[in-house]
């Protein structure tokens, strides 16, 4: 099946319902969105494995499920660097951008870099993307050494004072998914958490108070 066939596919199974649904849950991307549920995009990739040129194919659609169907089939050894900032630059919603970094980006060779190279930045979900990588990379890859989580906690609290609702729970998810990872990380992410509620902003709090609560003191 091409790219052409798989997006006829997807515009049959498109929903105005689950549209509305979704905007209820912030869910406004600027491409068309079609409201395809996320299981019928999993059926259809499990008959794409590592198709790299589909996936490029489905992401230049500018068709919100065919970007989240495209990190699912893509081939994560054959993204680069480009393709993953490209794309980043591309995220138009919370759902996608946390999609492509825990189905695709966290188990690129690159993805250590572009957390942190991402966290930088200001754009509202390329900043997201940073921290919801973080947050899956502590979740699925055991092979990752402690010091590389160890460095991202110095990140999350230069970053702790924005404010933008996006940005701030992404990092909030950063803290806690690093912290719950081993007993080490837990103390050092509890001990980074009182050094972010000390900052004084208003994000800051809500970021430490959050973990601590999930973490324990």
């Amino acid at each position: 099946m091409d790219a052409s066939a798989v997006i006829s596919r997807l515009r049959s199974l498109g929903s105005s319902r689950n549209v509305a649904g979704q905007r209820r849950f912030g869910i406004t991307p600027r491409t068309l969105h079609l409201g395809v549920p996320i299981p019928e995009l999993r059926r259809i990739a499990r008959s794409h494995p590592n198709d790299h040129p589909l996936a490029l194919a489905l992401w230049s659609a500018n068709i919100h499920e065919a970007r989240i169907l495209a990190a699912y089939v893509d081939d994560p050894a054959l993204v680069t660097e480009r393709q993953m900032d490209a794309w980043a630059r591309g995220f138009d919603s919370w759902d996608v951008c946390d999609q492509v970094c825990s189905n695709l980006f966290d188990r690129t060779p690159h993805a250590v870099a572009r957390a942190a190279a991402w966290s930088a930045r200001r754009p509202e979900f390329v900043k997201r993307a940073g921290f919801a990588m973080m947050a899956c990379l502590a979740v699925h890859r055991r092979d990752l050494p402690d010091r590389v989580f160890l460095g991202f906690l110095p990140i999350i609290r230069r970053e702790a004072h924005d404010g933008r609702n996006f940005v701030m729970k992404a990092a909030n998810w950063a803290l806690r998914q690093i912290g719950k990872r081993n007993g080490r990380l837990r103390r050092a992410a509890v001990a980074e958490a009182l050094r972010i509620a000390r900052l004084g902003a208003p994000s800051a709090r809500w970021i430490a108070s959050d973990a601590l609560r999930e973490l324990g003191k």
